[in-house]
């Protein structure tokens, strides 16, 4: 096995905290919950913003682009951020460029939209797009990865269900995210988003620069011994097991479970399902992090990813309306254990030198299954 023995001066981020840095991750769970309303913002606009300026032929071009680049793209910003890490002792630089050129790809959108230009905008349009699924790759999985540096590891969790909770709930709200999306427009609604995204990421920024350049970590020359290699296939693995669940949820599951519980629900009121799902997921998300760290990371994540694929498979095959209601509860429930479960196990899979690459893989991984999916339908 291969042994890695480094002497560390510059970097910063290796004192493990003993306690949950709460401000680091109420700031690291508002830059997440921006991420996860500007994708919700940009999934309702990109439809019309195609019509409306008669771009409609360029959708699945677009749709394999948006797939290429965000299962490409977080890997490469985690090698960058690992790189900053120890070439400048903090990751920081690579997240504030991404939130910075995700916040100017949402001004330059807003403004382009206000300016109403016609049909150079047919040649705008796709650029901007592009170039803000870049940004937006771009700071995500290094952001994310910040949370092993002020959560302790038994702790990563409880940490996990916190973001569990806020991103579930962003998406089970998301038809009133969208009415009010629709009532602001879409100028306002781009501009209001590279605000929020700014100022989240200025907020995490600041109070991670806080953690990182104190005193006792300055002081401290860091000898660090890993002889892990990073698993890479199977931190991929990890990624794509959530993925496939995320992806189901959202998209087969509304359509599946709009013809086979039509008989239990008032027509339409099937699709409520999947918000259920949500916040039934969100519920559990804390007391399943407690039983994570009691049966632990990789037996809670496999007795989960296992339940979670026998309900898909019961949700797609079974025909007994009360048989899919069934297989849909034990979804909900490991679909919860999965998501405080999958990432904290991947991290504990990645040597301590390709921390932010891992979490990249990760990432890579769960847009993977509905990259596949949006291709096909778009196809």
């Amino acid at each position: 096995m291969e042994s890695t023995l480094t002497l560390e001066t510059t970097s910063t981020e290796e004192t493990k905290p003993l306690n949950i840095e709460w401000k680091q991750l109420w700031s690291l769970t508002a830059l997440y919950a921006s991420v996860v309303i500007g994708w919700i913002a940009y999934q309702n606009y990109q439809p019309k913003l195609l019509v409306k300026f008669s771009f409609t032929e360029f959708t699945f071009l677009l749709t394999v682009a948006q797939g290429i680049i965000l299962v490409v793209t977080p890997p490469i910003a985690g090698r960058i951020g690992d790189r900053y890490r120890f070439e400048r002792g903090s990751r920081i630089p690579v997240i504030s460029a991404g939130m910075s050129f995700a916040a100017m790809i949402f001004m330059a959108v807003a403004f382009t939209l206000l300016g109403n230009p016609g049909e150079i905008f047919k040649w705008v349009l796709p650029v901007l797009i592009i170039l803000w699924l870049i940004a937006m790759s771009i700071f995500t999985s290094p952001a994310i990865s910040t949370i092993e540096t002020f959560i302790p590891v038994d702790k990563l969790p409880r940490a996990m269900a916190v973001l569990t909770i806020v991103g579930n709930l962003l998406y089970a709200l998301e038809p009133v995210i969208v009415d009010i999306i629709d009532y602001l427009g879409a100028p306002i609604t781009f501009i209001t988003g590279g605000v929020i995204v700014f100022l989240s990421g200025y907020a995490l920024k600041r109070n991670s620069l806080t953690l990182f350049n104190s005193s006792a970590n300055k002081s401290m020359a860091s000898f660090k011994l890993d002889t892990q290699k990073s698993q890479y296939g199977y931190i991929l693995f990890l990624g794509v097991i959530l993925g496939i669940a995320t992806a189901m949820l959202f998209e087969i599951f509304p359509q599946v479970m709009h013809a086979k519980l039509a008989s239990l629900f008032v027509s339409g009121n099937s699709k409520l399902i999947a918000v259920g799902i949500l916040i039934i997921s969100a519920i559990l998300s804390i007391p399943f992090s407690t039983m994570v760290n009691t049966y632990g990371l990789k037996r809670s994540f496999w007795v989960s990813a296992v339940a979670t694929m026998l309900a898909i498979a019961g949700i797609l095959f079974l025909t007994s309306p009360l048989a899919v209601l069934l297989m849909t509860a034990i979804f909900a429930i490991g679909f919860a254990a999965l998501s405080v479960s999958s990432l904290p196990l991947a991290m504990g899979k990645a040597n301590y030198y390709q921390k932010v690459l891992c979490v990249g893989i990760f990432f890579a991984g769960v847009e993977l299954p509905d990259t596949i999916i949006e291709i096909i339908q778009a196809w």
